[in-house]
């Protein structure tokens, strides 16, 4: 393994370790109008990772920290909530960066988080449609009513929180971080 390998592998590996610590922190909360939907800020270091290393090396980071989450956290979503992560956060992380690499300014990190966590939202909106009412033995017209009030503006809250707070670290940070990763 080179040096580049052993310091991606590295980093992708402390990423991993910061999302999780940000997944079981203080800065978690209920969702007011769903108290069982939970922000967490766990996308931040994926999202970081992904603008660095790319929108396969962001899914890869996605996979990894939902599995962990899924074994150790988050118990009550266990692997459905697993499952729902992993495509959501893809999305959002995938098609981020993969806009933010074809031009690396703030203008192309912008659309791509904005794309992406609207991506995220119509995502979540689908798979709560199908997954609830099969995993959860939730009617599926319980579910419809909770996409307004509360689906939509909890999954358009927790990425548009995680992609500001991206933009603000990756944009103050970022560049220092990438030119000592990949010297």
């Amino acid at each position: 393994m080179n040096k580049n390998s052993t310091k991606k592998l590295t980093t992708m590996g402390i990423l991993i370790a910061i999302s999780i610590i940000l997944i079981v922190s203080p800065l978690r909360f209920p969702f007011p109008a769903a108290p069982f939907l939970e922000y967490d800020a766990g996308d931040i270091p994926i999202l970081i990772g992904s603008f660095i290393f790319g929108p396969l090396s962001g899914i890869l980071l996605t996979a990894v920290t939902s599995v962990i989450q899924a074994m150790t956290v988050s118990s009550a979503s266990g692997w459905v909530g697993c499952f729902m992560h992993i495509f959501a956060t893809s999305a959002l992380v995938g098609i981020a960066s993969g806009i933010y690499f074809k031009k690396k300014t703030l203008k192309w990190a912008v659309t791509g988080l904005v794309l992406g966590s609207l991506s995220m939202t119509a995502i979540m909106i689908v798979l709560n449609l199908i997954i609830d009412p099969i995993f959860y033995d939730m009617p599926i017209e319980t579910v419809k009513q909770l996409i307004v009030p509360a689906i939509l503006p909890f999954n358009i809250m927790k990425a548009g929180i995680n992609s500001f707070i991206t933009l603000i670290i990756y944009k103050s940070a970022g560049g220092l971080l990438e030119r000592t990763i990949k010297k």
